[in-house]
């Protein structure tokens, strides 16, 4: 995807209010990558980003440390800044993140009727993007379905480490697209976890998830050919 095309909707007003921030280019960067329009391995140009986004090369840097720091972006010496492709152990790690964080927030965070709706919503996308095969599709709401999760901790600081994990999540799935079948059973799956949280099982739903994460991550190191540590096979 062209790099412009891959910035296309971002605000005027956003980018007059946040121009000299590299915070909030790493927000942007981190956003497309975490919705696939920057996929593994390819190259960020500084001219092009520059330009497109209306900041300084230095604000520009600033955000590639930002990013860098994450493992979301590469700095190879004399050739530039690429989008990473993470190897085993960044999926090691943030499957590590994700078993603390995702079902202590399905456990213990605000679950309303507006939360389950929201959830149900999503997951109502999922079965119909999985009747349409669109695998594209299945993959964001995926990551709506887990970021939705964090977000039921109420907790700002909770919500921008997910946003990190997801933007690698992204990085991570695309080693799965060969694998069309990866996200249509986790559909389901989704559905499950939702309609046990309708039906106000919070304790089953959370040790549901546990599980899930613990199959998403064999599932992915199998695929990488890394398999875990002291896993059988």
């Amino acid at each position: 995807m062209p790099m412009n095309a891959a910035l296309e909707g971002i605000a005027d007003g956003d980018q007059a209010a946040h121009a000299h921030t590299g915070a909030w280019v790493a927000g942007v960067l981190r956003s497309r990558i975490s919705a696939g329009q920057m996929p593994p391995g390819s190259k960020l140009s500084e001219a092009a980003l520059a330009k497109a986004l209306g900041v300084s090369r230095n604000t520009l840097r600033e955000a590639f440390t930002v990013l860098a720091a994450e493992s979301v972006v590469q700095r190879i010496p004399n050739r530039g800044v690429f989008v990473a492709a993470p190897g085993a152990e960044h999926v090691r790690e943030i499957y590590r993140v994700r078993r603390m964080l995702e079902p202590a927030a399905v456990l213990w965070g605000d679950l309303g009727e507006a939360e389950l709706g929201g959830l149900e919503a999503i997951v109502g996308k999922a079965t119909a993007a999985k009747a349409a095969g669109s695998v594209q599709e299945m993959a964001d709401a995926n990551q709506d379905l887990h970021k939705a999760f964090v977000a039921l901790s109420g907790s700002a600081f909770l919500n921008e480490l997910m946003a990190k994990v997801l933007a690698e999540m992204r990085l991570v799935f695309h080693a799965m697209a060969t694998t069309p079948d990866f996200h249509t059973h986790y559909v389901d799956r989704n559905v499950a976890l939702v309609g046990q949280l309708r039906d106000g099982r919070r304790e089953d739903a959370a040790a549901a998830l546990r599980g899930y994460l613990d199959d998403a991550e064999i599932e992915l190191l199998d695929h990488l050919g890394a398999g875990l540590p002291g896993a059988a096979g």
